[in-house]
């Protein structure tokens, strides 16, 4: 199920401007797999950059949605996130063989999440985890932040989904 590409109201709250604007990202990025072969999706396009495919990018904002919202600002454990494995660089992009269909369900799963940590504290919270600077942050911060991630990435996905195909459009 797609997020509908939605700017958030000229005139509302801050959370619901920063929410919105984090669910427009986030459906854009969606959008970017829509009707995409699955060999496609794993296929890199920059000889340099062998990890930015389009599977790549869905985990990467999976993860990175899992460590703001539940790993920094909550304070969970981090161990389920390939982000933090420090033996293996780029752990979370390494998803060959894995179905497009079940990164972009973790995907939407892992924003449902966030959406509800978010709207069950105040944006003046700072995040809980002892062992990470990025922690002290507060959540009106994580959320400026994850716009700028996800809407860098959805622009990473613009890119690559246009050089696999010619597929190319915003919004």
């Amino acid at each position: 199920m797609s997020l509908p590409r939605v700017r958030p109201p000229f005139v509302a709250d801050e959370r619901v401007q920063l929410v919105g604007w984090l669910d427009m990202q986030r459906a854009i990025a969606q959008w970017k797999c829509e009707g995409l072969p699955e060999e496609d999706a794993h296929r890199p396009v920059l000889p340099t950059s062998p990890l930015m495919t389009v599977a790549g990018l869905i985990s990467h904002l999976r993860w990175t949605e899992h460590c703001w919202f539940e790993v920094l600002f909550l304070g969970r454990p981090s161990g389920d996130n390939p982000q933090f494995d420090e033996g293996v660089e780029d752990k979370e992009m390494r998803v060959e063989g894995v179905p497009l269909a079940r990164l972009l369900d973790e995907y939407e799963q892992q924003c449902a999440i966030s959406n509800e940590i978010v709207a069950a504290h105040s944006l003046d919270d700072v995040g809980k985890h002892p062992g990470y600077r990025s922690a002290g942050a507060t959540l009106r911060w994580m959320l400026i932040h994850m716009v700028e991630e996800t809407a860098r990435h959805a622009g990473h996905l613009d890119t690559v989904r246009e050089l696999l195909d010619g597929e190319k459009g915003y919004y």
